[in-house]
């Protein structure tokens, strides 16, 4: 096995490969310990320590310890993995979806595309739910339009980040970027 791993540090492309995702796994790790504007991220700790429960320890667990913290990251690519399970299901219901996937290279990215604005659609949805549900409860240090804007944008380009470094982690040949970057997140919460 050390002799493998030998290998693959011996060859330039893989190295680099290897290289370039520790880069990204990185920038994640620091994304999801960076506190969105505006949050009072003592009362949200306090909120998650009462209100704990399997199914927010699990989605914790997906969001790698941010949406505890209630960091920039705090949605992860949950809002990519629902909009692509839409996606796939809406091509067996709708033609059109369904004649762009038989239509190749071409067909495909346009489904990315569908994809893509379909992410950031349900991550305003969700962040905006958030932003309302929890601030109402007093997790903003004001609660106001303002405020609860900053924090929807805030999570949503969060989470269209994520969506991003995932995309670019697939076109660097190193796997499937949005699986490695959930395996990251729930690999970041094992100590705890």
């Amino acid at each position: 096995m050390f002799e493998t791993l030998k290998n693959v540090f011996r060859v330039k492309e893989m190295r680099r490969k290897l290289l370039y995702l520790i880069w990204m796994i990185f920038i994640i790790r620091i994304g999801c310990q960076i506190p969105v504007p505006g949050v009072d991220s003592d009362f949200f700790k306090q909120w998650f320590s009462s209100n704990a429960g399997d199914a927010f320890n699990f989605f914790d667990a997906f969001t790698g310890g941010s949406f505890e913290q209630m960091s920039v990251f705090a949605l992860s690519i949950t809002p990519y993995i629902t909009s692509s399970i839409i996606v796939q299901l809406l091509t067996i219901a709708i033609p059109q979806l369904e004649e762009m996937q038989r239509d190749g290279e071409t067909g495909r990215k346009q489904i990315v595309a569908i994809t893509r604005y379909l992410t950031v659609g349900l991550a305003l949805i969700e962040s905006g739910a958030m932003a309302v549900g929890f601030g109402r409860q007093g997790l903003l240090v004001k609660y106001n339009f303002v405020n609860a804007a900053i924090v929807v944008l805030t999570l949503t380009a969060g989470s269209a980040f994520l969506m991003w470094i995932g995309e670019r982690i697939t076109e660097k040949g190193v796997g499937n970027g949005i699986s490695i970057v959930l395996v990251f997140n729930i690999i970041s919460r094992i100590p705890s």
